[in-house]
C-alpha cells in the first residue's frame, strides 16, 4: 500500500511444498480484497499423471505427520511426480494451503512444464531478468488470468529463486522438445 495507496488486487506465488507462498500470501489473508493465487506444476498435464500438482490432481492424506493434499494411490501411498522444475517436484504441500484451498480463501491453478518453460523465456527476454522455474510457473498463468481481467488491476508476483541455476535445464528442456 506504501507504493500505490492501497492492497494489490492479486497476489500469485508458485506452489510446491508452499512455504515461498505462505511467505507472500501470509500478510494479505486479512485483506479479503485481495485474491491469492498458487500455481502448481501440472508437469506434462494433470491428465497424464506426470505431475506435481498435490492440490489440483491429489486427494488428502497424511504424509510426515500433515494431513494435506498428497499424490497417492489408492493404498495411501506416494506417487512419482515431475515438473521441469526441481523445486516444485513434491508430491505434498504445506497444510495451510489445504485450508486455504478448503475455505475458498486462495484459488490453486496449475501450468504445464511447456508453458513455464515459454514463460521462463518470455520474461527473460523482455525484461532482462533470469526467474527461476519455480517462479516461471506463476509468470506463465498471467496468460490465462489476464484476459479476464478488466481496467488495470494490481498483481504482486513472488520472485523466489534465481534463474541463473535453472539455464542448464531449460537449454535441455529445449533441445529435447526441438525449441529453438
Amino acid at each position: 500500500p506504501a507504493l500505490t495507496g492501497r492492497q494489490p488486487d492479486y497476489v500469485m506465488a508458485c506452489i510446491g511444498g508452499g512455504s515461498n507462498a505462505m511467505g507472500i500470501f501470509y500478510p494479505y489473508l486479512e485483506h479479503p480484497e485481495t485474491q491469492l493465487i498458487g500455481v502448481e506444476a501440472a508437469g506434462e498435464g494433470i491428465a497424464t499423471g506426470k505431475h506435481s500438482a498435490s492440490l489440483n490432481g491429489g486427494i488428502p492424506g497424511v504424509l510426515h505427520g500433515n494431513r494435506t493434499y498428497l499424490l497417492q494411490d489408492a493404498n495411501g501411498q506416494i506417487i512419482e511426480t515431475h515438473s521441469v522444475s526441481a523445486g516444485l517436484d513434491y508430491p505434498g504441500v504445506g497444510p495451510e494451503h489445504s485450508y486455504l484451498k478448503d475455505t475458498h480463501r486462495a484459488e490453486y491453478y496449475s501450468v504445464t512444464d511447456q508453458d513455464a518453460v515459454a514463460a521462463f523465456r518470455r520474461v527473460s527476454e523482455l525484461e532482462g531478468i533470469i526467474p527461476a522455474l519455480e517462479t516461471s510457473h506463476a509468470f506463465a498463468y498471467l496468460e490465462t488470468l489476464c484476459p479476464q481481467l478488466e481496467g488495470s488491476p494490481r498483481i504482486v508476483i513472488n520472485c523466489s529463486g534465481r534463474g541463473d541455476k535453472d539455464v542448464q535445464t531449460v537449454a535441455k528442456y529445449l533441445d529435447e522438445h526441438g525449441w529453438s
